[in-house]
């Protein structure tokens, strides 16, 4: 599998690209702020062909260009359905001081063909196989989006060790973090049952590519994130980190 990592130009956001191989078609997840030129760039080193754009949530910096990917080239954006409303009003999960930030500063256009995720429905798209879980907290509908079986993965800015399984977490689980739960849609007691739930079975050994910052481990979190050694006692402070 190939893997790219796409840094946005604000809040440096991760979009991937994600495919088979080289020369093939991929899937596109989290097209951020700013991203286009470099995505081009990517996509035209590689010779892949985007079919679909995969978002993990409905946050503004992780949608802003979802309708020019896939305006260009006819294609389908999934996000979960707790999460659609966003992409066609995204001040709705802004707080009070982004909204005054951003407010008239951007032009953004809700993508034409939008398709829902489903918790625990396997997606294949471009050749590419990943599970959806869905785990909010960060948003209501924030997921993890995974692979089934381990995979050799190849790409620029990732350092593959044989055959991982791979978590695409968007804003759920950052090396060291979690992603905030004050911002509109947010819910504290969510997030924390979405960890117990969702990532604390995960195997130590699956490889997190997280939606802000460096890839981790599960094994790693589950030793040294606070949000996740701590979670039995229910008592660790909500986090202030991403959108």
């Amino acid at each position: 599998m190939f893997v790219a990592v796409i840094p946005a130009q604000a809040f440096g956001t991760n979009c991937y690209v994600v495919a088979p191989a080289e020369d093939e078609q991929c899937v596109v997840i989290d097209p951020g702020i700013g991203v286009i030129d470099q995505l081009d760039d990517v996509l035209a080193e590689h010779r892949l062909h985007p079919a679909a754009v995969v978002l993990t949530h409905g946050h503004l910096d992780h949608t802003f260009s979802v309708a020019p990917v896939c305006g260009a080239r006819g294609i389908t954006a999934y996000v979960h359905p707790s999460d659609r409303e966003l992409l066609a009003d995204p001040a709705k999960g802004l707080s009070m001081d982004m909204a005054a930030l951003f407010g008239g500063r951007l032009t953004y256009a809700e993508p034409e063909d939008v398709a829902p995720l489903g918790d625990g429905e396997p997606l294949t798209l471009a050749g590419v196989e990943l599970t959806v879980d869905h785990a909010p907290g960060h948003t209501g509908g924030s997921v993890l989006l995974r692979t089934p079986d381990a995979v050799a993965f190849t790409g620029p800015a990732l350092a593959p060790d044989g055959e991982s399984l791979l978590c695409f977490s968007g804003d759920v689980l950052f090396a060291g973090s979690i992603g905030r739960t004050d911002l509109p849609g947010g819910d504290h007691s969510a997030m924390l049952a979405s960890l117990r739930d969702k990532v604390l079975p995960l195997a130590d050994e699956t490889v997190v590519l997280p939606g802000h910052g460096p890839s981790t481990t599960i094994g790693r979190e589950r030793a040294s994130n606070p949000f996740l050694r701590d979670l039995g006692t229910q008592t660790v402070a909500a986090p202030n980190r991403g959108w």
